[in-house]
């Protein structure tokens, strides 16, 4: 079965399966410009590495994280929900930039924390100006901003909010947006602690089986640990939009 967790001794490096080739692309945060020029690169990377014996399926595994921030959250997800290219298949995961976006749609009292990480600018790329929390008539002002969120959002961009999956394991690797509760079984783990999990699982030395590879802490480069691989390297800000590619045991980096 391709698409399941395989537990591997670390004695032997993680793989992906045979005839497999992963390209797991970090945090977007709204920079549609450097995902274009991204996903040319991958496209052009998997005609110059051809096919294994017997064929290979490329697959894109996004980890989250396409929203806020940067200036074009909205064309992001216009374009990730339009499907993959050519040729390709593709994962999306959820983001705890996602999560709070799909929380205010419920609930008004989610505003002001999403607004504060970045959430002003996702709105903005919708045509809604986003509240002064100085002003005293705040609070009517972002349930005004709801409103126009709910109405305005397409219907295909709601469909892939919504339907964005928490994790994915393919062979020795494990894919969420922040990381895994150390020690906790893969169906014990909470959605918080892979959506926002930093310090506890950034600064365990455990072995958690599969290889875990995340974003949402950003690192000038990969980080690249025995247990984890760590690929946002703060595109909104750094222009530096990454993407890890796995195949067979080899891994290997493409960057904008």
């Amino acid at each position: 079965m391709i698409f399941g967790f395989a537990r591997q001794a670390r004695a032997e490096p993680a793989a992906v399966p045979h005839g497999l080739r992963l390209y797991a692309v970090g945090d977007i945060h709204g920079r549609l410009d450097l995902l274009d020029r991204l996903l040319a690169e991958i496209i052009t990377d998997a005609e110059r590495a051809g096919d294994a014996p017997g064929g290979t399926m490329n697959y894109l595994v996004f980890l989250g994280d396409y929203v806020d921030r940067g200036p074009d959250s909205s064309g992001v997800i216009e374009r990730l929900a339009e499907g993959p290219p050519p040729g390709f298949g593709a994962f999306y995961l959820k983001g705890n930039h996602e999560a709070a976006m799909i929380r205010f749609l419920t609930d008004l009292r989610a505003g002001p924390a999403w607004l504060r990480f970045g959430g002003d600018a996702t709105l903005h790329s919708y045509g809604i100006l986003a509240p002064d929390p100085a002003d005293p008539l705040f609070a009517a002002h972002l349930q005004r901003v709801q409103e126009r969120l709910c109405h305005g959002l397409p219907p295909r961009h709601l469909a892939f909010l919504t339907g964005l999956r928490p994790s994915l394991a393919i062979g020795g690797y494990l894919f969420v947006h922040a990381g895994i509760r150390p020690g906790v079984p893969m169906d014990a783990q909470q959605e918080d602690d892979l959506l926002w999990i930093r310090e506890d699982f950034l600064d365990s030395p455990a072995d958690h089986g599969p290889v875990v590879v995340h974003g949402h802490t950003i690192t000038t480069s990969p980080d690249v640990r025995t247990n984890r691989i760590g690929i946002d390297t703060g595109a909104y800000a750094t222009n530096r939009l990454t993407c890890l590619v796995l195949e067979g045991t080899e891994r290997r980096f493409l960057s904008t």
